[in-house]
C-alpha cells in the first residue's frame, strides 16, 4: 500500500528536479550554518554556487563516521533552543527539530504501509526508547492506527512474540531497524521494502550514490544535523530497472 502516492509515484524527471532543489538548499544551509561544513568545503575549494546539477555532488567532500563522531555540535546547524530531541545511539549523537521528527515519522509510515502494516495490525516493538529510530516507529504505528505491543528492550523479543502470537502479526526489533539505516542517519525509514526484490531509497529525502560498491548518502531534508556525502560503509548495488510495484524510488540490494 502507498502512503503518499504523489511522492512515491513521482515521475523521474520531477524527482530529480526536486532533488536538485533540495540539494542546493541543504548545501547552502550547511555552508552558512555549520562551522564544520564551512571549513570542510573551504579546504576542498567548493562553495554552494558550484552545485548546479546533481552530478555536481561529486565536488563535495565526503563525511566519514570517524569525522562525525565527536564533531556533532560543530556540524549542528541550529542552536540547541531549536532542537526538540537529542538521541544517542552507540557513539553517535543525533539532534532533531520538529520538522526532522515529522519527516522521519512520514518516511516510517511509508515503510510500514509498504509492508502491509495497517490500521488494526498488531505490531510488537522490542527496543530502547533512547534510540530515536524506535520512537519514529512507535509514532508511525500509532499514526497508522496499529496496536503496539512494546517491551522496552531488544533483549525481550520472546516476550513480545508471546503477546503478538495471541493478538496479531509481526515483530519489529531495533536490530531489524539497523538493516534499514545506519545509526548515524538517525532515522528508521531511509530504505524500505516493497513486494518486489530490493529496497527502495526514499529519494525525495535522500540523495544516494554507490561508489566502489559503498552506499553514500546525502540527507536532503534534515534540518538540525544534515549529513552531506556520508560514507555509510554499507556494500550495495543499484537495481537500475523499474520496480513492479510502480514506485519511482530507486532500489538497492
Amino acid at each position: 500500500m502507498l502512503a503518499d502516492a504523489q511522492a512515491e509515484l513521482i515521475r523521474r524527471e520531477e524527482l530529480e528536479t526536486l532533488q536538485l532543489e533540495r540539494l542546493k538548499r541543504v548545501v547552502d544551509w550547511a555552508y552558512d550554518k555549520s562551522a564544520f561544513y564551512r571549513q570542510s568545503f573551504q579546504r576542498h575549494g567548493v562553495t554552494p554556487n558550484d552545485i548546479q546539477n546533481l552530478d555536481d555532488v561529486s565536488k563535495l567532500p565526503f563525511l566519514t563516521r570517524a569525522e562525525l563522531i565527536g564533531n556533532e555540535l560543530d556540524i549542528l546547524t541550529l542552536p540547541l533552543s531549536s532542537v526538540v530531541r537529542v538521541s544517542r545511539c552507540g557513539k553517535v549523537t543525533s539532534f532533531y527539530t520538529k520538522g526532522d521528527i515529522r519527516n522521519n515519522v512520514e518516511m516510517t509510515i511509508r515503510a510500514l504501509l509498504a509492508a502491509d502494516v495497517l490500521r488494526g495490525s498488531t505490531v510488537g516493538i522490542a527496543g530502547d526508547l533512547s534510540d530515536s529510530r524506535i520512537l519514529d516507529v512507535l509514532y508511525a504505528l500509532e499514526s497508522i492506527g496499529a496496536t503496539v505491543v512494546f517491551s522496552g528492550s531488544a533483549f525481550q523479543v520472546d516476550k513480545v512474540i508471546g503477546v503478538t502470537d495471541k493478538l496479531g502479526d509481526c515483530v519489529i526489533t531495533s536490530e531489524q531497524i539497523k538493516l534499514f539505516a545506519p545509526s548515524a542517519l538517525g532515522n528508521a525509514g531511509m530504505i524500505y521494502r516493497c513486494e518486489a526484490a530490493g529496497l527502495h531509497v526514499q529519494e525525495d529525502k535522500f540523495f544516494a550514490e554507490v561508489l566502489d560498491g559503498e552506499l553514500v548518502i546525502t540527507t536532503l531534508t534534515a534540518q538540525a544535523l544534515p549529513l552531506i556525502r556520508f560514507r555509510t560503509g554499507q556494500r550495495v548495488r543499484f537495481i537500475n530497472k523499474p520496480c513492479p510495484c510502480g514506485r519511482a524510488f530507486i532500489r538497492i540490494t
